[in-house]
């Protein structure tokens, strides 16, 4: 640990008091001075500073004696999980014998269990520290162990075995052991033996996630809808056809896929190879099934008077369901490669032994890859606040389309080529370790700026996760440097990035 100066305890408290930083005139403040530590460790970091006047700034430090460095450990000790805290004894040269007491605090990475100080958690709005809402505690907790809590591994209350739809349980398992996920024995094997494997029974009772999937007793199940409507124009104001289906995973699926039909242009042609009619969707099967299948497996099932919906208008296509996106993916990196966060893992690892979800992390690629095989342009992805969205634009096509022959078609000649799958097809030899790395060198430049400011700049508001995911990988992969490089710890550390990252950058600018 490098040890602070003065002039570092002079550039920390020169902004004032902020969301990152508390001041206490003295250890007399200890108890509440460990409430701010909490709420740093439950929001974006932070240093608490004893020895400073909070309304003057004035640096007077004080005695530090072993009895303060016990309290201090004491104090520490009523945080719970236990921490690692950073603690620095500053010498104050304008009071000979005073010390500043600053520790810093690391903040809350998603996953990790709340912190709380003599059993209460606290949080940082804006400079002010709280005690934490009940409902934010428990999604943390949740988050934190997802196998006790999450809502797809709840025993069913009103769902025996005998409710599941076996025709659907035989059929997974008939397609995984084709499809080599599936040791061959499960088909002969009862079907509780495979679900159990699958961590979709407990005690020979339906989850959740099992009911979800497979169930056709979903009476106390309302959020097992999907809304689908045929708009008007661009908007909502008038619909030519609106529907409600229910039922599991299947029926949803299924129900769907057939609004998709009723309502989406058809194009034929005559194959030379057969001569035979191929027909095609406007917007590809294959995207807007793997699109919805995401929407089904990912969204949050717990959110019962939520619906998820299909939306058709004249320009576009919108598929919508209830839920975030992962922390670690946004709307735009989404398009990237990246791994699979699924919120509702079990019913995932069910789907993807059975075929109907691919590799991890790969729908949006194949989703991008189908699109761009047909010569249609690719989906966008947002979040709403309460519902994650995939759009998909209508090619501008007025009525079904007549049959046309092969060197008539768009689609036989506006095929573009599919995108690298890595991003290491580039000139120079200097290759990126992550998606985060890569956006982080799009975001920065050869003007030095701080954590904050590039956090900002790629929409991260949580320093910790930007500095463990993007700035470190960066500062590791040569991306960036920094201004202080012999002190990584300096209060004023800025970066910018390094030759090599600004010649990678224009690389693909001009590509």
């Amino acid at each position: 640990m490098e040890m602070m100066t003065i002039d570092d305890i002079k550039a920390l408290i020169a902004a004032d008091e902020s969301r990152t930083l508390e001041l206490k005139k003295t250890t007399g403040e200890l108890k509440d001075g460990m409430h701010s530590a909490c709420a740093f460790l439950n929001t974006d970091g932070g240093w608490l500073i004893f020895g400073v006047t909070p309304t003057g700034l004035k640096i007077i430090g004080q005695q530090v004696t072993e009895a303060t460095r016990r309290e201090i450990g004491q104090a520490i000790a009523g945080l719970e999980p236990a921490v690692d805290v950073e603690t620095h004894y500053v010498d104050v040269p304008d009071y000979p014998g005073n010390k500043v007491i600053a520790m810093r605090f690391d903040g809350w990475v998603w996953g990790e269990r709340p912190h709380t100080f003599h059993g209460c958690p606290y949080y940082k709005v804006e400079s002010t520290t709280k005690v934490m809402p009940h409902d934010m505690y428990d999604e943390r907790i949740r988050a934190h162990q997802p196998q006790i809590y999450a809502w797809e591994r709840h025993v069913a209350e009103s769902v025996t075995l005998a409710d599941l739809n076996e025709k659907h349980i035989r059929g997974c398992i008939r397609l995984g052991v084709e499809g080599g996920r599936i040791p061959s024995s499960a088909m002969s094997a009862p079907i509780e033996d495979t679900l159990a494997k699958w961590q979709l029974l407990k005690n020979g009772i339906p989850t959740n996630g099992a009911v979800m999937l497979f169930s056709d007793q979903i009476d106390e199940y309302p959020q097992f809808r999907l809304r689908m409507a045929r708009f008007l124009g661009a908007d909502k104001n008038e619909f030519i056809d609106n529907q409600r289906a229910e039922g599991n995973f299947f029926d949803l699926l299924d129900a769907g896929m057939a609004f998709f039909f009723k309502h989406l242009n058809l194009s034929g042609r005559i194959t030379d190879h057969s001569l035979q009619r191929e027909e095609r969707l406007e917007v590809p099967y294959h995207a807007l099934r793997e699109a919805l299948i995401n929407s089904l497996c990912h969204r949050q099932w717990e959110l019962h008077n939520l619906t998820g919906s299909i939306a058709i208008y004249d320009d576009r296509i919108e598929i919508a369901n209830p839920g975030v996106f992962p922390p670690q993916i946004s709307p735009e990196s989404i398009k990237e490669p990246h791994e699979s966060y699924p919120y509702n893992l079990k019913i995932a690892e069910a789907l993807y032994k059975s075929t109907y979800l691919e590799s991890w992390g790969s729908g949006a690629k194949r989703i991008m890859d189908a699109c761009r095989e047909q010569g249609v342009e690719e989906p966008t992805w947002r979040w709403d606040g309460g519902f994650v969205i995939v759009t998909f634009k209508r090619p501008n096509k007025g009525s079904i389309s007549p049959e046309v022959s092969p060197k008539h078609d768009p689609s036989t000649t506006q095929v573009r080529p599919k995108y690298p799958t890595s991003p290491t097809q580039v000139p120079y030899q200097f290759h990126t370790s992550s998606i985060p790395v890569q956006t982080l060198i799009e975001k920065g430049s050869d003007e030095y700026m701080s954590a904050l400011e590039l956090a900002n700049l790629c929409g991260l508001k949580n320093i910790r996760n930007f500095r463990k995911y993007y700035l470190n990988p960066a500062l590791a992969d040569g991306a960036m440097e920094r201004m202080y490089p012999d002190q990584p710890n300096h209060p004023k550390q800025k970066y910018r990035l390094t030759e090599a990252a600004k010649e990678w950058k224009n690389s693909q600018s001009s590509k």
